[in-house]
């Protein structure tokens, strides 16, 4: 009668071992769902940026007029617009901005400027926005952190462009 009494047990843990499993396996395939939502949801996250020829075209031709044959960079607000889930930057505008060679933490940025010439944009096209800044670099500098975040002001997430406007030689 004894062994009678056993195998009910190891029935009832064996069949609670093969719940869990089940659990354990529902578990893994709802993770696996969370997890493919999430890296929806990254897609949806990142944006294609289209930047349209005319931008670089001011972008290029401010730097002529200001800072050809000088080391210095010049820096200047883009405008555009969310559209096709894409970020369009479909203007810009120079900025007046000044750092110091020697310290490059020492800079300043006319954001009185900016503002004047950002309301005076906004009444020749709604839809445009800042989107953020550019920057003729040609490299990332310490102090661009601090620009972008004052370009963070006018937009949540700024893009930086840094272009380089030194001509290359071309073969053709």
């Amino acid at each position: 009668g004894a062994r009678s009494h056993r195998q009910p047990a190891a029935a009832q843990r064996l069949r609670a071992m093969a719940e869990e499993k089940k659990d354990e396996q529902k578990d893994d395939k709802e993770e696996e769902k969370r997890e493919a939502e999430k890296k929806e949801e990254k897609k949806k996250d990142k944006r294609d940026v289209v930047v349209h020829p005319i931008v670089l075209l001011s972008v290029v031709d401010h730097y002529s007029r200001v800072a050809k044959g000088t080391t210095k960079r010049v820096v200047g607000t883009l405008l555009g617009e969310v559209s096709d889930f894409s970020l369009h930057i479909t203007n810009c505008f120079a900025v007046p901005f000044e750092e110091d060679p020697r310290d490059p933490q020492v800079w300043f940025l006319d954001h009185n400027f900016h503002e004047q010439m950002y309301a005076m944009f906004k009444k020749v096209n709604q839809k445009e926005r800042v989107v953020g800044w550019y920057s003729t670099g040609p490299k990332i500098k310490p102090s661009d952190l601090s620009i972008h975040e004052l370009y963070r002001r006018y937009c949540p997430e700024p893009v930086l462009v840094v272009m380089d406007v030194q001509p290359k030689d071309l073969e053709l």
